[in-house]
Parts: C-alpha cells; structure tokens; sequence
C-alpha cells in the first residue's frame, strides 16, 4: 500500500489524525472514570434513604461537605499530571515517578491537616447548614467517619494524576469502577447485614476509599522500583508540588465560590426556582464530565509535547482539542433541546419546578459550545503548567461574576436570568483563556517550566 504523498493538506490530515487517537484513547477511559466516582454518593443515598428522612437528611448534609472537603484539593491531579508528563516528553521517567511521589506524600499530609481540622468541627460544621435536631446525629456520625478516608481520596488524585502524566488513564478507569462495586456490596453488608446504619455506609465507603488508595500505590510502587526512583519523602520535591498546586487551588476556590453565589441567589428566588436550579446543575456536572475528559487528555497531552520540547505539536494538539472541545459543545448542547421533555419529568411532576427548568435549559445548551472551549484550554494550560495564569483569570471571572448574579432577584427574570449571568461567567472566562491560547505565552518547553 503506498503511502500517501507528502503535501501540506496530507501532513495536516495524518497529523490530525495521530492528535484524534491520543485525545480518544486518552479521553475515554478519563470519561468513565470521571462518571464512577460520583455513584459513591449515589449508591450512598439510594441505600441510606430506605433507613428513613432524618438519616437520609443528614447524609444531604454531610456529603458535600466531605465533597468539598476533598475537592479543593484537586489540584493535586492536575498538578501532578502537568509536572509528570513534561518528563515523561523529557524522557525522564525516573524523574517522572519520582515527581508523583511527591504529589502523593503532599497528600498525605493535606489528608492528615484535612482530618485533624474535621473531627473536632463535624458539630459545628453540620450546625453551619442548619441541620434538624433529627438529622444533626446522623450527619455528624457520617460526616466523622468518612472524614477518615480523607487521606485515602487525595491520595487516590494524586496518584491519578500521576498516572494520566504516564499517558495512562484506563488504570485509574478499572479502579474506579472497582471501587464503586466494592462500596456498594460493603455499603449494603454493613447498613442492613451488620445493622450498623449509616455508620455502615460511612465505613463501607472509607473501606473502599482505602483499597483504592492501596492498589495505586502498589502500582506506583512497581513502576518506582523498575525505574529506580525514590520512594521516601523529598521536602523540595514536596514543596515545589505545593507550589505548583497553590495558583490552581486559588482557581478552584474561585469556580466553587461562583457556584454558591449562583445557589445562594437561586435560592432566594423561591423554592422552585431552588429547585429547577439544582436540577439543571445535575445536567450541567453530567455534561462537564464529558468536556473534562478531553481537558484530561489535553493536560497529558500538553506537557508530553512540551517537555519533549515540541513546540509546535502542542500547538497543533491545543487547536485540535479546541475543534473537539467546540464540537461536543455543539452536540451537548443539541441533545439537551432534543432531551427536554423526557429529561425533566425524570426529576419533578411540579409544573411550576417545571415550568422553571425549561427556559433556563436553553440557556445552558447555547452555553455548551462556549463550556467545550473554557474546558479544553483550561486543560492545556494546567497541561503547560500555567497555573498561575488560570488563578488570576479566575478571580476575574468571580470579580465579574459575584456584583452581576445577586441582582437577579432585584431585576427579575427569575431562573433564566440567572443562567444568563452563567453565560455571561463563561463568556468571560471563555475570553480571558483564548486570549492567552493566542498569545503563545504558555509554550515553555522542557523538563520543567
């Protein structure tokens, strides 16, 4: 079979091409692992809920506390990934391991801190968000419990991110779904078979969250050994990941924070626009999972290129996940029109709830092809280790963000306007980031940034 010859239009399609098969083999595993995590806290609440309201109330109130507890932190996979995979390019895979050793010992210690701070605080804490006096025990049982397998879950990001730096994402993948299996069978052995209640579904979860934990460290363990790379703590190795995850801890503290304002205001709305809102955001997080997939694989991508000092097949990889990040922004947003009359009756037969959601839906899928772009560069740039550029452009983002959403209530509009103010969140951070995807700032090649 002769191969095709060697014209500009042929190189620009085998190059494509060779960037659709990184991106797909990378991006699919991340995706299902990404959609295997949060059915911990499903399996959690569809089997706590038949022990009744008050235990079921309190597990709504603990869980996202432990959710955000360990989610700040989730720089210690985005960092990792970005600082490993421009070795990995370097061809230093030594150094590659070693750089995910520290990210995982960093997480043990956040996971110490993240410990201490909780058990003492669980009443205060669960007081904080105005438990009932039925479901305050419960939530402070739950909430106690689990915080012990905080270590455990940033462990289990670090070590990811280790893994996605090593091209590897069908690894985090089956341990994921693994782990989802093994918490819903002790979840049900420990709530109903040893009748502990939701204390058992507190430590089937810890359980699980520390088999998880063991078999990436086994895995690294291996891979540190066959590459000769040391295992024991590095304190400017340890330092230099807190540095590196401090700009994208900002960045994360600012999304989160525009997401409680955008509650925050939904809720003084009334109680169906309260409702319709978090209905949409159940849609909004399903859809982010398969955008952050392809910013998954654009962040192992991205440093690969860099530290092997290709320049210009980073480039070529940024405009290609962009196409893709554009393209599944179309697609989302297409389904969720199409989707409308079956997707909301699954979540309410309230036709005021419903009435609500309907609007606000349109909003969020003429929205999708700008989260496609926000998504794939906000990957690349945590890729080309520009962490501190993504704090800074998102601090902006919420400075634009938090003056704008609590005059809804004030101006009316209800619901829908408030998504607008959305949309006008991810318009801005839709700007700040192709403004420096086009100002080529972020191309520092080698090893390390």
């Amino acid at each position: 079979m002769t191969q095709a010859p060697a014209t500009p239009d042929n190189d620009r399609r085998r190059s494509r091409r060779r960037h659709d098969r990184e991106i797909v083999s990378l991006a699919v595993p991340a995706f299902g692992a990404l959609v295997a995590e949060p059915l911990f806290l499903m399996a959690d609440s569809a089997i706590v809920g038949h022990l009744g309201t008050p235990q079921l109330a309190g597990l709504g109130i603990a869980a996202p506390l432990l959710t955000t507890a360990v989610s700040i932190f989730v720089f210690l996979a985005y960092a990792t990934t970005a600082a490993v995979s421009r070795r990995v390019g370097a061809g230093d895979l030594r150094a590659a391991i070693r750089q995910g050793m520290d990210g995982i010992w960093l997480a043990l210690l956040l996971g110490a801190a993240v410990v201490a701070a909780v058990l003492p605080a669980a009443p205060w804490l669960v007081g904080v968000f105005g438990a009932s006096e039925t479901a305050a025990p419960y939530a402070i049982t739950y909430l106690r419990i689990s915080a012990l397998g905080i270590p455990a879950m940033l462990v289990v990001l670090a070590a990811t991110g280790l893994l996605r730096g090593l091209q590897n994402t069908r690894t985090p993948l089956y341990v994921a779904v693994a782990g989802f299996a093994v918490n819903g069978v002790l979840n049900v052995g420990l709530v109903y078979g040893a009748g502990l209640g939701i204390a058992g579904s507190a430590w089937g979860t810890v359980i699980a969250q520390l088999g998880m934990a063991a078999v990436y460290l086994t895995v690294v363990v291996r891979g540190a050994r066959r590459h000769g790379a040391s295992l024991w703590p590095d304190a400017a190795g340890i330092r230099n990941s807190a540095r590196a995850g401090a700009p994208l801890l900002v960045r994360t503290l600012s999304l989160r924070s525009v997401l409680m304002i955008a509650t925050a205001v939904a809720a003084r709305l009334g109680d169906a626009d309260i409702a319709a809102h978090q209905i949409i955001l159940s849609l909004w997080n399903l859809m982010a999972f398969a955008l952050d997939a392809i910013a998954i694989a654009g962040q192992a991508i991205i440093g690969r290129y860099l530290g092997a000092g290709d320049a210009a097949g980073a480039k070529q990889a940024c405009r290609r996940m962009v196409e893709w990040g554009i393209a599944f922004g179309v697609l989302l947003g297409l389904l969720v029109v199409a989707s409308r009359p079956a997707f909301i009756p699954l979540f309410t037969s309230d036709p005021t709830v419903q009435d609500a959601v309907l609007p606000a839906l349109l909003v969020v899928a003429l929205t999708q092809p700008l989260a496609g772009v926000v998504f794939v560069l906000d990957g690349v740039l945590m890729g080309a280790g520009d962490g501190p550029y993504l704090a800074r452009a998102m601090v902006l983002t919420l400075v634009v963000f938090a003056p704008v959403a609590p005059l809804v209530p004030t101006f009316g509009g209800g619901l829908t306007a408030l998504w607008w103010a959305m949309a006008l969140m991810m318009t801005v951070r839709t700007l700040t980031l192709v403004v420096r995807a086009r100002s080529g700032r972020w191309v520092v090649t080698g090893a390390t940034r």
